[in-house]
């Protein structure tokens, strides 16, 4: 009875801090400093040994401190809690979602190197994909959630030994596509070599960290823009990256050379935002059960895609069954139109934000086609549905009653 495993959401208040360290302060201070005293030159000596991975940490062995751009206690006991939620090995903050993704494809891609990716993915990541790793002869190839193992696998049966890294955002942006994360990993696993395993990486900043565990379907690597849920509060910037350590000593010790390594206000701001992380998920999934039914009832909408409304028996709803723990904040939906409908109905919200991001405490709706995903190629955005008539909404923590008002105002003006 004296002994307990405690739940991630019980643990955000208190793990990996030491009130005594800090003057007995309830709450981690900020550590605004660029560097840290050794007590001796021998201990300066064996932390940077461990820091630039000339060693492994020895059993019980405590990594030092040494320099911001390395390691700092907010940082730390931020990327301890995260590893929670996952239950990964290690955790790597970064100063943005971006910096994360591009930090782990320049990490496990060399020219010449082909990688295998889900489409849609953020518009930010396919033009980081498409226009920014051929120029250093990288390839990316797209799949989508309808292929099969061996559709996969034909993609590159000519080029095999050059995939190196297979990248999956599921659900996807913004159709919530999912992809099954078990089926990516046999993939991986047929193209890999004695010399050479295909790593597999998965954004989860739709569903998580609460809802959906790549890990544990086979994921190498899970990327995060922790501004979105992690953060959840619109007023900050933050990517995280998760992981076997094998492959997270990579991503670490790139990230130290990069130096786009998050700073220690934002590592304490999101301290502040995991203790609030599952109340505010669970409402946001709760309102937007909601939000789903009055869309599809809705004589104005052509078409809604959300999570909760799967059809049994499909292969889409397999795949949630298998991987999915609710069905989410992010709802899509195709208004009866095109552009010019969806402007409208976008102009006329009052409680909800016109505003692109997602996952914080206010409702926000954003034109994927022309906003966050127009730098999409005319043919992926034809065939992914991502197309004039769609809006892209994530729902807040607001009564889902008003939410729901406001939808059915700004639709009356349409």
């Amino acid at each position: 009875m004296n002994s307990r495993v405690f739940h991630p959401e019980s643990l955000m208040m208190t793990y990996g801090y030491k009130p005594e360290l800090s003057e007995g302060a309830i709450k981690c201070p900020i550590f605004q400093t660029s560097t840290f005293v050794f007590k001796s030159a021998e201990e300066g000596k064996a932390f940077f040994e461990v820091a630039y991975g000339q060693r492994e940490k020895e059993p019980n062995e405590e990594l030092g401190l040494i320099y911001s751009r390395l390691n700092n206690p907010d940082l730390q006991i931020l990327e301890e809690r995260l590893c929670l939620w996952d239950e990964a090995d290690e955790c790597a903050v970064f100063e943005s979602g971006m910096s994360a993704i591009s930090t782990v494809m320049l990490e496990f891609l060399r020219p010449g190197d082909i990688m295998l990716y889900s489409k849609p993915v953020y518009g930010g990541t396919d033009h980081f994909i498409n226009k920014v790793l051929p120029q250093y002869g990288i390839k990316g190839i797209g799949f989508t959630s309808e292929q099969t193992k061996e559709e996969l696998l034909s993609l590159v049966e000519k080029q095999k030994e050059n995939v190196k890294l297979i990248y999956v955002e599921t659900p996807a942006n913004p159709t919530n596509a999912l992809f099954d994360l078990e089926l990516c990993r046999e993939v991986a696993d047929a193209l890999s070599t004695d010399d050479q395993e295909v790593v597999v990486c998965v954004d989860n900043t739709y569903m998580g960290p609460l809802w959906q565990h790549p890990l544990k379907h086979g994921a190498d690597l899970v990327v995060y823009s922790a501004t979105k849920y992690i953060g959840g509060h619109s007023d900050l910037i933050a990517g995280a990256v998760l992981g076997r350590s094998k492959y997270m000593t990579r991503v670490r010790t790139l990230r130290t050379f990069l130096g786009n390594m998050a700073g220690p206000w934002t590592g304490w701001l999101l301290m502040r935002s995991l203790e609030t992380l599952k109340v505010r998920m669970t409402q946001q999934a709760s309102n937007t059960i909601e939000v789903a039914k009055f869309l599809e009832s809705h004589p104005k909408v052509e078409k809604v895609y959300y999570l909760g409304n799967l059809t049994p028996g499909s292969r889409q709803h397999d795949i949630f069954k298998k991987q999915l723990y609710s069905a989410g904040a992010m709802i899509s939906f195709d208004i009866k139109g095109g552009e010019k409908e969806a402007f409208k109905f976008l102009n006329s919200l009052k409680l909800m934000k016109l505003a692109v991001s997602l996952g914080s405490t206010e409702s926000l709706a954003e034109h994927p086609a022309t906003m966050t995903h127009s730098d999409v190629s005319a043919e992926d955005r034809q065939l992914l549905g991502i197309s004039e008539k769609l809006v892209r909404l994530s729902i807040g923590v607001e009564h889902y009653q008003d939410i729901i008002w406001d939808i059915d105002q700004a639709l009356e003006n349409v």
